[in-house]
């Protein structure tokens, strides 16, 4: 029991570490800027961030939000990602332990959690990113048995496809783009990760969150029906919710069907 949850804490800092990487990665992928070199700085005055500043969510805390040396503010963001992706880590472990899954979901985790902020911010989905993924994807269900190399695959065609054909139709009929291609390669990615089975679940969870936060936040912020909602982090928490719940949620759903 004591290993146990020595095992958890370590999970969860070593998810708070991986976090802070993943703010590099959030930061530097849309300016088309190296991810491991130079070391991190501030954007603002440039000084170089010393190792006790870079500490995940504590030199946050301690430096209240601010740089050291220019006292410009640090972005909410930072604090943010690391305690998502720590979260991420220690839910992983609980539910794999140190399996296989555990490291392969963990580094996909990882991936939409770059995705999803990177959206938010640029509307954008890096392709260095999502087709890279795919490739693993498909790579690891042959590798690993969580799934098979036919059910990725298919995941892949039908992911990808699916919203390829969503964003044809609405373009046809409306004239303006619906669906943006890093939407689709996304979607092919999480096909290829999850099988094609979980689409139908990730597409339906995601588009009624996509459709209440993203209806909702227009609606507060008094923006017109034209402003673009970034559908990638809504494909992203139906892919997490998916990965967490999904088979809990299904069964819940068919006793229910069956009464």
């Amino acid at each position: 029991m004591q290993l146990f949850t020595i095992l958890n804490v370590f999970s969860f800092l070593f998810g708070l570490a991986l976090g802070s990487f993943l703010n590099v990665c959030i930061h530097r992928i849309p300016l088309k800027k190296s991810i491991v070199h130079p070391p991190s700085s501030c954007p603002q005055c440039g000084k170089k961030i010393r190792p006790y500043d870079n500490i995940p969510v504590i030199s946050y805390i301690f430096l209240l939000g601010r740089c050291r040396y220019c006292k410009a503010p640090i972005s909410l963001r930072y604090p943010v990602v690391e305690i998502i992706t720590g979260l991420l880590s220690i839910a992983l472990f609980l539910r794999y332990g140190l399996d296989y899954r555990y490291f392969i979901f963990l580094a996909f985790s990882a991936s939409l959690v770059i995705i999803s902020f990177i959206d938010l911010q640029h509307k954008i989905i890096p392709d260095i990113i999502s087709l890279p993924g795919i490739i693993i994807g498909l790579a690891f269900s042959i590798i690993f048995d969580h799934i098979s190399w036919l059910e990725a695959m298919i995941g892949v065609l039908g992911g990808g496809g699916s919203l390829f054909l969503v964003a044809i139709v609405f373009e046809k009929l409306t004239g303006r783009e619906g669906m943006g291609g890093g939407d689709v390669k996304l979607l092919a990615m999480i096909g290829a990760w999850m099988g094609w089975r979980a689409l139908p679940f990730i597409i339906l969870i995601s588009s009624l969150t996509g459709t209440i936060i993203g209806g909702g936040s227009l609606l507060l912020a008094s923006r017109g029906l034209q402003t673009k909602i970034p559908f990638g982090p809504f494909l992203v928490l139906g892919a997490l919710i998916h990965l967490f719940f999904g088979n809990e949620l299904l069964s819940w759903y068919s006793r229910i069907l069956l009464r």
